[in-house]
C-alpha cells in the first residue's frame, strides 16, 4: 500500500460554524474539498503519530463514502488506530462517550444535526477534542487558515474497509475496529439512571410512550434501551430505522418538523409521554399528554429534580445555560444555592465550565441538554432522566410542570425563526439594531423599561478567552428580554432568531397561550428591528 502526496488548490470557504463545516452534499463532493479539510484538521492536530480517534455519522447521504476517504487519510497522517461504528453509526453523544471512555485523542463526525439529508441535503463534519468536546475556537480557527493556504493532501492507496462487519482490520500501519456503537453509551445510561425503577412505568399497563427517531441515528439506541433494556412496548420507537434522508423528514425535535408525533400526543387518548431526537442524536423534545415543554423549562425541571436521579444525588455544582436560553434555570440555581452561568450559543462553551466542575447541567433554547456525563448534548439522556423523574414521582409531565411554575412562577418564552432570508439583508438588520443600542436603555418601548441593551460578549471565567457579537439583547425592568441572532448552523441564507421572554409570577395567568402571553413583546420585537417591512414575512417560518 502507497501513501500518495496528492496536489490541491485551497477553497475559501471551509470556516467551521458552531457546529463545524457545513454545507450541501454536492459542495463536499467537489473535487478534493472534503480531503482538503480532514488534511488541513491532521495538520492543525500535533503529535497524532500513533494515537487513537473516533469516527463515525448519523447515516446520513455521503456518509459512508466520506468514511473510508477520512480512514485513508488518517492512516496516510500515522493515525495509530480508528474506532470507528458499525455500518459508519454513530450519534454525536455516543462519540463524546467513546472518547472519554477510551481516552481517544479525539474525534470525527459526520453530520449536519437536524438539517435535513439526501444527495440535496446537508453533510457536515466536525472534530472533538479529548475531552469529548466540541474543539474550541483555537483549534477551528487553526484549521481554517490552514485550509486556505493547503496545497497538498496525504492518502493512503487501498481498498475499503468492511464497515458492516464488526472487527479488526489495517489500513496501512493503521489498526481499524468496527464496534458496536451503543454498548459503552448504554452502559454510561445505566450507571447514571435507576433503570429498575424505570422499568417499573411500562409493567402497569398504565403508562405508555412515543419516542419518534425521525428516521436518524437515535433509532437503533432508543430500541435497545427504552425497548430491549427497560422493557417498553416494542412498537415505543417510530421511525426507527436510519436512513440517507432520513425518510424525506426535516429531523429537528420541534413542534412544526415532528408534527405526526404531536399530534399523536394532542389526541384524547394519547400516550403519557412523547419525545423525539433529531438528526445526530443530540437534541430532544418532551411532551406529555396533551402538553408540550420548552427546552428553557425542561432544563430547569431537571436542575429541581436532579436529586430523584442516581448519578446526580450528591447535588449539583452548577448550572450553564446559553444567552438566548430563558432565565428559569437562573431561578432554580438561585433556590439550590449555587451559581448559573450565560454563555454563547453552542456546546463548546460548555466545556471548560463542565472539565472545571463548575457547572453539572447544561441546556440550550434549541432542544438541547446535557450533563457533566458527556462533552455533548444528549437527546436519550434527557429522555431517560424525564423518565426516572417520572418514575419517582408518579405524576403527569403536565403536573409537574405546573407544580414547577407554582413554586418558582413561569418564564413565557418562545422562538420566532425568519429561515432562508438574503445573508446581506440580514446582516444589514442586526447592524442597524446594532446602531440603535446607545439610545435604548431607559427608554420605555410599549409599557416595558429597557434597563440593558447591548450585543452580547463573554468572558470565559476558565480560560479568560473573550467572544463577542454573540446577539443583540434587550432586557427589560421586569425581567422580559427581545434576543436577535443570527444563527450559525445553516447551509445557505441566512436565518435571524428572534427570543422573546416574559416572567410571569402569579399562577392565576399560568395558563394563558404562550404567544398571546408575549403579543406585546412580539410586536415591539418586529417594530424595532422592521421586520416585517425589512423581509417582507408576515410571520416567521418556524414558532417553537
Amino acid at each position: 500500500m502507497n501513501i500518495r502526496t496528492v496536489s490541491t488548490t485551497p477553497y475559501p470557504d471551509q470556516r467551521p460554524g458552531t457546529s463545524g463545516l457545513r454545507k450541501k452534499v454536492k459542495h463536499f463532493q467537489q473535487p478534493h474539498y472534503l480531503e482538503n479539510f480532514v488534511q488541513s484538521l491532521f495538520d492543525c492536530l500535533k503529535d497524532m503519530a500513533g494515537k487513537t480517534l473516533v469516527l463515525g455519522g448519523d447515516g446520513r447521504y455521503y456518509n459512508p463514502e466520506a468514511i473510508q476517504i477520512i480512514l485513508k487519510i488518517a492512516s496516510a497522517n500515522k493515525v495509530g488506530r480508528v474506532l470507528v461504528g458499525h455500518k459508519g453509526l454513530f450519534s454525536t453523544p455516543a462519540v463524546s462517550c467513546i472518547i472519554r471512555r477510551c481516552k481517544a485523542f479525539g474525534g470525527i463526525i459526520l453530520s449536519a444535526s437536524h438539517n435535513p439529508a439526501g444527495p440535496d441535503g446537508d453533510f457536515g463534519i466536525k472534530y472533538n477534542i479529548s475531552n469529548g468536546g466540541p474543539a474550541p475556537e483555537s483549534v477551528t480557527n487553526a484549521i481554517y487558515t490552514q485550509s486556505k493556504q493547503i496545497n497538498r493532501y496525504l492518502v493512503l492507496e487501498a481498498e475499503d474497509i468492511p464497515l458492516d462487519t464488526l472487527g479488526i482490520f489495517t489500513l496501512g500501519e493503521m489498526r481499524v475496529e468496527v464496534i458496536n456503537p451503543i454498548t459503552d453509551y448504554a452502559e454510561l445510561m445505566e450507571e447514571l439512571f435507576d433503570f429498575d425503577r424505570i422499568a417499573t412505568l411500562f409493567d402497569t399497563g398504565v403508562f405508555h410512550m412515543c419516542f419518534d427517531a425521525m428516521h436518524a441515528i437515535t433509532g437503533p439506541y432508543a430500541k435497545d434501551i427504552l425497548e430491549q433494556r427497560l422493557g417498553a412496548d416494542p412498537n415505543t420507537v417510530l421511525n426507527g430505522e436510519p436512513l440517507p434522508d432520513f425518510g424525506g423528514g426535516h429531523p429537528d425535535p420541534n413542534l412544526a418538523h415532528a408534527k405526526s408525533l404531536v399530534t399523536k400526543m394532542y389526541r384524547a387518548n394519547a400516550p403519557s409521554f412523547g419525545a423525539a431526537s433529531d438528526g445526530d442524536g443530540d437534541r430532544n423534545m418532551i411532551l406529555g399528554k396533551r402538553f408540550f415543554v420548552t427546552p428553557s423549562d425542561s432544563l430547569a425541571i431537571l436542575a429541581a429534580n436532579a436529586h430523584h436521579i442516581p448519578g446526580y444525588r450528591l447535588g449539583l455544582a452548577g448550572i450553564a445555560r446559553s444567552m438566548p436560553t430563558s432565565q428559569a434555570a437562573d431561578r432554580i440555581a438561585e433556590a439550590l444555592g449555587i451559581e448559573c452561568f450565560e454563555t454563547p450559543t453552542g456546546w463548546k462553551f460548555f466545556g471548560n465550565l463542565l472539565d472545571a466542575g463548575k457547572a453539572t447541567l447544561c441546556g440550550e433554547e434549541s432542544f438541547g441538554t446535557g450533563s457533566d456525563h458527556l462533552r455533548e448534548k444528549d437527546g436519550l439522556w434527557a429522555v431517560l432522566f424525564w423518565l426516572n423523574i417520572l418514575a419517582v414521582r408518579r405524576q403527569s409531565v403536565k403536573t409537574i410542570v405546573q407544580e414547577h411554575w407554582s413554586h418558582c412562577g413561569r418564564n413565557f418564552y418562545s422562538r420566532h425563526d425568519y429561515e432562508d432570508l438574503p445573508a446581506d439583508l440580514s446582516q444589514q438588520l442586526m447592524e442597524d439594531l446594532r446602531k440603535q443600542l446607545p439610545k435604548l436603555k431607559g427608554k420605555r418601548l410599549g409599557q416595558r423599561e429597557v434597563t440593558l441593551a447591548d450585543d452580547f460578549s463573554y468572558t470565559d471565567p476558565i480560560d479568560h478567552s473573550i467572544t463577542t457579537g454573540q446577539g443583540i439583547r434587550l432586557c427589560f425592568k421586569d425581567s422580559a428580554r427581545i434576543i436577535y441572532r443570527l444563527s450559525g448552523t445553516g447551509t445557505q441564507g441566512a436565518t435571524l432568531r428572534v427570543y422573546l421572554e416574559a416572567f410571569e409570577p402569579n399562577p392565576d395567568r399560568h395558563n394563558q397561550e404562550t404567544q398571546v402571553a408575549l403579543a406585546d413583546l412580539i410586536q415591539i420585537a418586529d417594530h424595532l428591528a422592521q421586520i416585517q417591512q425589512r423581509t417582507g414575512r408576515a410571520q416567521p417560518s418556524v414558532i417553537t
